[in-house]
């Protein structure tokens, strides 16, 4: 699931990808790849990888091309 977040962030969006089947090492390796496939920033917090900025359809597009199964999240 993809979702974005702007709450207790000064204002600023962030597309959080959640619900993930995968271990912590396998989420920092795909926190990597789609920060570089965005071009910004983030983070893996818990079972979640944070991009900066409201990048849910570029995510969205870069998952199903790795064939993740995608449900985008909030408006």
């Amino acid at each position: 699931m993809i979702s974005r977040e702007r709450k207790g962030r000064g204002g600023k969006d962030v597309s959080i990808v959640s619900n993930l089947p995968l271990t912590s090492m396998e989420l920092k390796l795909l926190a990597s790849a789609l920060k570089k496939h965005c071009g910004s920033g983030g983070t893996v917090t818990k079972s979640c990888i944070e991009i900066q900025g409201d990048q849910r359809q570029s995510i969205k597009n870069y998952l199903e091309q790795q064939g993740f199964r995608v449900k985008l999240s909030g408006s």
